[in-house]
């Protein structure tokens, strides 16, 4: 199958990560997968070598580099509302499906214009996807959840070998709630036990973060390390992760997390429900409560064998549930059902 998948943009976070992911399994099943968008430095890296994959920042550059692939491609993959208008327009007078993932728990459209040209882009839409129940249950439209997928990991440190460091790793923008994840450190009380909060990325709360952290007297124990390319690395050696944004449509971060046997506290919301919360002992706390999500760092910090346990039940629902080939065998039959 020739796929043509689309996103609009020039940066790397987890939508690209998610095409990405996608595109390299389909290659591994055998088809012949093109891919627009996303940081030229890293989307050929983590795509593979046998997924071409071709630059494009704009709407306009989306459509000029779509139009010469859409002749011959079985089928073309939008992701996010951007694209979608860019391949509908790429896609006029052919019959070639349109598949569109919906990657957010919102309506299509940040302005009345957009939202215009994004109804009309979806009358031209043969199959939705959806991340998550929780994005299908906000968005106009039938959908089909298809869960992202993220690598197993081979070999799992102990809590014995981990350093004594809570992680927090997204993008510092207001509706990530860093903030809970901040006062929550702050509220175990578990600094005085030698435990650290490294947060890994950037945004526009940085500052309002940093002058947080010296409000709260954590400042000392708080690093902020900004954009991090090595994510994978801070997991592994990390002893919990702290997951507080209640509208994350699934969190490739939990799942890398849960992939790498690193226990998780995050806020019973959004797509965590569906990875993190199929655990019957998973921590999860109440939307904005930093209080109990301190109660809930505390517990597991006190006790290695409790988060080894913990761990290792994520670590099995991730392999059972989250893999690229999983994504790509149930994205493969929407695929079908439109051809």
């Amino acid at each position: 199958m020739r796929i043509l998948h689309a996103v609009r943009s020039d940066g790397f976070a987890g939508v690209e990560s998610h095409v990405a992911r996608l595109a390299h399994a389909q290659q591994a099943l055998g088809h012949d997968v093109v891919v627009i968008g996303g940081a030229p430095a890293r989307m050929p890296v983590v795509a593979g070598a046998g997924v071409r994959t071709l630059a494009a920042s704009t709407v306009l550059e989306v459509l000029e580099v779509a139009r010469p692939w859409v002749a011959g491609a079985d089928i073309v993959h939008a992701h996010m509302t951007a694209a979608e208008i860019a391949c509908a327009a790429a896609l006029f007078g052919r019959t070639t499906p349109l598949v569109a993932t919906c990657h957010f728990a919102r309506e299509r459209g940040s302005n009345p214009v957009a939202a215009v040209a994004a109804r009309a882009a979806a009358r031209r839409i043969d199959a939705q996807i959806a991340i998550s129940r929780y994005v299908a249950d906000k968005v106009a439209g039938p959908s089909v959840v298809v869960h992202p997928g993220v690598d197993s990991t081979c070999a799992v440190r102990p809590a014995a070998e981990r350093d004594r460091v809570v992680l927090l790793a997204q993008r510092l923008e207001p509706e990530k709630e860093g903030d809970v994840a901040l006062r929550a450190f702050a509220a175990s009380g578990i600094a005085a036990r030698g435990w650290r909060l490294e947060v890994a990325g950037d945004g526009a709360e940085r500052a309002h973060l940093t002058r947080l952290a010296a409000e709260l007297g954590i400042d000392g124990v708080t690093a902020f390390l900004r954009q991090r390319h090595d994510v994978p690395e801070l997991m592994r050696r990390a002893g919990l992760l702290l997951a507080p944004c209640r509208i994350e449509g699934l969190g490739l971060t939990v799942l890398e997390a849960m992939a790498a046997g690193l226990p998780v506290v995050a806020v019973a919301a959004g797509g965590h429900l569906e990875t993190v919360g199929m655990a019957p002992d998973a921590a999860l706390h109440p939307p904005g409560d930093a209080v109990r999500a301190g109660q809930l760092l505390a517990g597991l910090a006190a006790d290695p064998a409790r988060r080894d346990a913990y761990a290792a039940r994520l670590a099995r629902i991730q392999r059972d549930r989250f893999t690229p080939a999983h994504q790509a065998d149930e994205t493969e039959a929407v695929y079908r059902s439109v051809l």
